[in-house]
């Protein structure tokens, strides 16, 4: 699939925006350890949601263009993204409700 000059451009500041807000998190060293080590934990899983939306996002351009062009295995392979992208952005809620 080859992209345009200026659809990777604009991908490219999309990714950008998202990657810096995802390192706004900050992590204050506190006289509680639990708490640097809860404050680290939501830092990681702000990066691994930041991923998963990108990956969501590209998943629904993937499965729209398929729709255009009448590509079933880029229909599936657009749909395979999306669930992915939905399972890696709710990791959290998903580990959360495993170990209760």
């Amino acid at each position: 699939m080859k992209m345009t000059k200026r659809t990777r451009m604009i991908f490219c500041i999309f990714c950008a925006i998202v990657l810096t807000l995802s390192f706004a998190t900050t992590a204050f060293a506190d006289d509680d350890p639990i708490q640097v080590v809860n404050n680290l934990s939501d830092f990681i899983f702000g990066f691994i949601r930041a991923i998963g939306i990108i990956l969501l996002g590209f998943g629904i351009l993937q499965l729209g263009l398929s729709l255009k062009s009448h590509d079933p295995s880029q229909r599936a392979n657009g749909m395979l993204t999306i669930a992915g992208g939905i399972v890696i952005t709710f990791t959290k809620e998903i580990l959360s409700l495993i170990t209760g």
